[in-house]
């Protein structure tokens, strides 16, 4: 039997790719199956099935979204205090199957019920691969920037199977089937980490080793225990997405004062600097998916209603491009960016990560103003052109490629490794707050449409993509204005 790595051994690695990445991102890939897949139905199905008028749906779709990233940001925190990654990560990935199973028996009955299980479950297995990832390298190794580059194009995988899949069940077959595959995906994703955990080393495991075993199981059962108890309240919050707000704005009070308080107990003035310049990358994070994050709501509704079915002269369904288009441009094109940012490197040409994420902005403008654009390329009736709306996602694509995979990497690179489950945690938390404010802008864009005829939603909605287009703008803009200050902030990490 293979002896189980040291974690020197582990970061010792030769080549471009630890062994153990491939490992962690097939276990990604799954789970970014059933996330992406659900992701992909939400307000669609809300409206289609539960009757919703679109504006409630992008509400509660940004509240379900929510909701599913601020619980990273508290998974985060009991991996790093109680439970350790691998453990969070079973726990996470066992109580998404039960969420998807739920939904599967009685789409209607229990959705809300099996969507409060999946937040619960994705809050405690997603911000603990990221973080395993950041683990597999030392702590200035040139190479992580790629890791993290070919971990995003691999979980991107499931990201396009799963979007292009469970919408295609669901509208043309059976909803019960839609759910059931991405609790089918999810079970795969828990048998993968199980049989390749033993190669993570010492990665992942608890950081209570030094208590006794039964005292560190009661802090684990805790919590367990409480986690399954906020289930009905995640409920009641998502059905009424007023109290989603009382929420948001109370979990936005206590990361502050938690960041404050980690940032205090530093005590050393490097470290401290280095995490405000990781907190700016975050912030700006935020900005950035209250934009993007449009996919999941008003694009999806767009795309129901909005597109014709023609892609460059084959017949495509236009929600199935809209959940898909993304991650099928993320796997075609994260290889080339990565190999672009390393030549960039070797002429020594490479833009720091700041002005990477400010053309990140810029692209993300230009894709919205694409959206905008479909109107010139509709007909009477007011369906509008395939291969305009799928060239805005290449466009977006691009955006993101400058901002996620370099702001995870930059994150891990500034944060102490204490902190590391914290920092990916505020990173989704930013997330977060973006995927509510999306759903509030989302929402408005629904309700400018004072019409009844489609040509009248097109032209309400693309209205709104203009709009969305100048604040990305204006923030790519005011980020690289900034870089001389945070430069400094980052004490000469790149």
């Amino acid at each position: 039997m293979e002896a189980t790595p040291t974690l020197e051994q582990i970061q010792d690695f030769k080549g471009k790719y630890p062994k153990q990445l491939w490992y962690l991102f097939m276990v990604e890939m799954w789970e970014r199956f059933c996330f992406y897949g659900m992701r992909g139905v939400l307000t669609y199905f809300m409206v289609d099935q539960l009757f919703l008028k679109e504006d409630a749906a992008n509400l509660q779709y940004g509240a379900i979204q929510a909701f599913v990233y601020a619980f990273t940001f508290i998974g985060g925190i009991f991996a790093d205090k109680i439970l350790g990654f691998s453990k969070s990560l079973y726990f996470g990935a066992a109580v998404m199957v039960l969420g998807n199973l739920l939904i599967a028996f009685s789409p209607q009955g229990f959705f809300y019920y099996g969507i409060a299980f999946s937040i619960i479950g994705t809050g405690f297995f997603k911000p603990n691969v990221s973080s395993m990832v950041g683990e597999l390298y030392h702590e200035n190794d040139a190479r992580r920037d790629a890791g993290y580059g070919l971990f995003y194009a691999g979980i991107n995988v499931g990201g396009l199977l799963g979007g292009a899949l469970c919408i295609y069940l669901g509208k043309y077959y059976s909803w019960t089937w839609c759910f059931l595959a991405a609790a089918i995906v999810m079970l795969i994703g828990l048998v993968t980490f199980a049989l390749t955990k033993k190669y993570l080393g010492p990665i992942g495991q608890s950081p209570l080793r030094d208590l006794t075993r039964n005292a560190r199981r009661v802090r684990e059962l805790a919590v367990y225990f409480l986690s399954i108890l906020s289930i009905p309240l995640i409920f009641i919050m998502v059905r009424n997405t007023d109290y989603t707000d009382y929420f948001m704005y109370s979990m936005a009070v206590i990361a502050m004062l938690y960041f404050l308080y980690e940032l205090y107990a530093l005590k050393d003035s490097g470290m401290q600097k280095k995490l405000v310049a990781a907190f700016v990358f975050i912030f700006f994070y935020f900005v950035f998916n209250a934009i993007f994050e449009q996919s999941g709501g008003s694009l999806s509704l767009f795309a129901k209603d909005n597109l014709s079915y023609d892609l460059l002269g084959f017949y495509m369904d236009p929600n199935v491009i809209n959940n898909s288009s993304n991650s099928f441009f993320v796997i075609v094109f994260s290889p080339l960016v990565g190999l672009l940012w390393l030549w960039m490197a070797r002429k020594r040409m490479e833009p720091n990560t700041i002005i990477k994420f400010g053309i990140g902005f810029i692209l993300l403008s230009a894709s919205f103003y694409l959206f905008y654009y479909t109107r010139f390329f509709a007909n009477a009736k007011g369906i509008a052109s395939l291969n305009v709306f799928t060239f805005a996602y290449l466009v977006t694509t691009l955006g993101e490629l400058c901002l996620g995979p370099i702001g995870m990497s930059a994150i891990t690179k500034l944060a102490p490794k204490r902190l590391f489950g914290m920092m990916m945690g505020l990173w989704f938390l930013a997330s977060a707050f973006g995927q509510f404010a999306a759903g509030k802008l989302g929402a408005e864009i629904s309700r400018s449409n004072t019409g009844t005829s489609l040509y009248s939603k097109l032209i309400s909605y693309t209205e709104g993509y203009y709009q969305l287009a100048i604040y990305a703008l204006i923030a790519g803009i005011v980020l690289i204005m900034l870089m001389p200050l945070v430069k400094k902030l980052m004490q000469g990490v790149k």
